[in-house]
């Protein structure tokens, strides 16, 4: 079989990249397109009929405060995290790339906790802060103490607290290859000429890494607007739902109320804003990093 036909051009994707294709088709575009097929209907996920009901469930997701609200708190909870994830992955990345003695050591403790799940995770720190830190404050107060858990600001304080602890080491390693990606001769040259290190860093340095914070605030931004398995097993939306993100609103929507159709709805519209979010970001960074 000659090389250049379309036949055997055909075989080797068949050969290399179909089994790839084929799972990714049956995990993620055929539920997908599945999943839109219900915003159009009001199946309950137990009868076999499934009524079309048209736009209704747009309607009445868009109607949904609850939702609105959910998506509030993500909005937040993003923004907070984002922020704090991407500025300790990157000292944490700077720390391990200054020669520091035992850095490869520091590089693995600093990423096992994103090889933690979400739901253990969830669950250790509830352990925490419901009981090792109310004794600490106990003992240092002479005197009872709550938990942080059980209010409005301090449940979200410790989600946004669990997902830097969690994603930090992850988005380190990125941090990681782009200082190694910056040539020594380039850092030499502007202390040579004169510049301070921090100077050295803002100027040369962070410039030439724009290609890693792009990647970084791109995937911190996607896992903390999906958040779900970490709000379930440390908060579980309390007190008062008012820890409730996006995602658990929409499963409970889905498989607690049984309103499948409402649910997809609401789901699809949070896959739009996240994916609106993350294409922006991604397109601001890119055309930094052209200008730079």
């Amino acid at each position: 079989m000659k090389r250049n036909t379309m036949s055997y051009k055909v075989s080797q994707f068949l050969m290399f990249a179909g089994p790839a294709a084929l799972l990714f088709t049956a995990v993620v575009i055929v539920p997908f397109i599945y999943g839109l097929y219900l915003t159009f209907t009001s199946w309950d996920g137990i009868s076999v009929s499934k009524p079309f009901v048209g736009t209704s469930n747009y309607a009445a997701a868009f109607a949904d405060i609850a939702y609105w609200q959910a998506l509030g708190r993500t909005v937040i909870y993003s923004f907070f995290s984002v922020i704090l994830i991407n500025i300790v992955a990157f000292l944490l990345a700077y720390l391990v790339t200054s020669g520091v003695k035992g850095q490869n050591f520091f590089r693995a403790g600093f990423f096992v906790p994103n090889l933690i799940g979400g739901i253990v995770l969830g669950y250790v720190w509830k352990f925490v802060f419901n009981r090792a830190f109310v004794a600490v404050a106990e003992s240092i107060t002479s005197g009872t103490s709550a938990s942080l858990l059980s209010t409005t600001n301090g449940a979200m304080f410790c989600l946004i607290l669990v997902s830097v602890w969690q994603y930090a080491g992850y988005m380190m390693l990125i941090y990681v290859a782009g200082f190694m990606s910056v040539s020594d001769s380039l850092k030499e040259a502007a202390l040579i000429d004169g510049c301070q290190p921090m100077q050295a860093m803002r100027y040369v340095t962070i410039p030439l890494m724009r290609s890693s914070f792009v990647q970084c605030i791109f995937l911190s931004i996607t896992r903390c607007f999906m958040v779900y398995d970490v709000n379930l097993s440390l908060t579980k939306g309390e007190p008062f739902n008012t820890s409730v993100m996006a995602a658990m609103h929409v499963y409970n929507q889905a498989f607690t109320y049984k309103n499948y159709g409402v649910g997809q709805a609401e789901a699809l519209i949070l896959f739009i804003i996240c994916a609106i979010v993350g294409v922006t970001q991604v397109y601001i960074g890119k055309k930094g990093e052209v200008a730079a």
